[in-house]
């Protein structure tokens, strides 16, 4: 039987085991998000970081997925999904759990937070891209839309919770302890993990030809080769590109060329969650009614102009407001994008490719992320902070040409 976007046969209730892992993120996602602040507030605080320091622990947080991302999918592919996101968990644990203790011990330096957070990316680079294959498992791939919007609409919600949760935890109880959280959210979330219940022997994933090489080239033949994953790909590391872009220009606008505070821009990304978690929870019905490949174009060309509106922002009358307004649009339309484009991905994909299928477009997404983080630099060193938001916003504005221009344009359906 041939799956659809309408999910139209579906069980009254998620299975114990799509619980359990829901679980487990939501516990893991809450610990993310305190040492999000937790980390660096540590960091200048009590080691006394220069603003170059603290700049370096957020490239360590992310180089894993370009060093460790495609490799990290073969490997993914040959275990089991579910142990290595318990493992990925208690790694991270124990490395979390080493900061407060040499703290503690008065041995706690720069170093030290270098290291945990280079190897705790490590971490998240397994047990993402084994979530991400783990779940078609766990809840059938007629209800992947359903899941990942439930999963994709609670993250953004913490997101905007559990942030304002971390300033007030490392204001009351300090930074080391806060960070003392994370630890224990993951190590809950493993044992909450080891309480799935294996319902069948997994799956046999043989040895592609020419060994571990061939199973990597395998996957991103796959990924480049694919009449829908590949406009998928082109246009979500397109979004990644340019939102990036304004992400990392919109603080130096509002902090140095709108003299705004801290708490303006904190208010101005906090609307962007919002943006995300409405997407998340508008995604599967859009795609129910127009599609799948319509629900990942046709939002991108209605809020397509809108973007011009962010470096235009001023002061704090209506030209800011409808800056946030923007920014709102253009978060809700990623956040459907994430829900429907990792949906389709799941569902185009047998379930032996799963793990380099994920990892290979973790390691584009995330590329595009770093390089869209050089170019705003560049642009924002040697011409103005406007110019790189305006060039930001103009890329963003074509990002739904790869799709509208291929077989996805007017895709319904996914087989496996």
């Amino acid at each position: 039987m041939t799956a659809t976007t309408t999910e139209s046969v579906r069980p009254a209730r998620w299975s114990r085991s799509f619980s359990i892992l829901y679980a487990a993120g939501l516990v893991d996602t809450v610990g993310i998000q305190v040492s999000y602040l937790a980390v660096p507030v540590l960091a200048v605080s009590v080691l006394d970081a220069t603003p170059g320091q603290v700049g370096l622990l957020g490239v360590l947080s992310t180089a894993a997925f370009l060093v460790l991302g495609l490799p990290a999918g073969v490997w993914v592919d040959r275990a089991s999904h579910r142990i290595t996101m318990v493992l990925a968990d208690l790694a991270r644990a124990v490395l979390f759990a080493s900061v407060p203790v040499a703290w503690w011990m008065g041995l706690l330096t720069i170093g030290q937070l270098y290291a945990v957070v280079l190897l705790a990316g490590v971490g998240t680079v397994f047990f993402d891209v084994a979530a991400q294959s783990y779940l078609p498992s766990v809840v059938g791939r007629d209800r992947l839309v359903a899941a990942n919007s439930l999963l994709m609409g609670t993250a953004a919600t913490v997101q905007i919770a559990g942030r304002g949760l971390g300033g007030f935890l490392v204001q009351a109880i300090g930074a080391p302890v806060a960070v003392v959280l994370n630890a224990l959210t993951h190590l809950a979330a493993a044992g909450l993990l080891g309480l799935i219940r294996p319902t069948a022997a997994p799956p046999a994933r043989p040895h592609a030809a020419g060994g571990f090489a061939g199973q990597l080239g395998a996957g991103v033949r796959h990924v480049s080769g694919h009449p829908l994953l590949r406009p998928l790909a082109l246009s979500t590391g397109m979004i990644n590109l340019t939102v990036q872009m304004m992400t990392i220009m919109i603080p130096v606008l509002f902090l140095r060329d709108l003299g705004l505070d801290a708490t303006a821009l904190g208010v101005f990304f906090g609307v962007g969650g919002v943006g995300a978690l409405l997407g998340a929870l508008t995604a599967r019905p859009l795609a129910d009614r127009i599609g799948l490949g319509r629900a990942l174009w046709v939002p991108g060309a209605v809020v397509a102009p809108l973007g011009a509106l962010i470096p235009m922002a001023a002061g704090t009358g209506p030209r800011l407001w409808l800056a946030g307004v923007a920014w709102l649009a253009i978060a809700w339309r990623t956040g459907i994008g994430n829900v429907v484009g990792v949906s389709l991905r799941q569902r185009s994909t047998p379930d032996a490719m799963l793990g380099r299928m994920n990892a290979t477009f973790r390691f584009l997404l995330t590329g595009a992320l770093a390089l869209g983080s050089a170019v705003a630099g560049l642009l924002g060193e040697l011409t103005t902070v406007r110019t790189a938001l305006w060039v930001g916003a103009a890329g963003a504005a074509l990002t739904w040409v790869p799709i509208f221009c291929s077989r996805l344009r007017h895709h319904r359906e996914a087989g496996p």
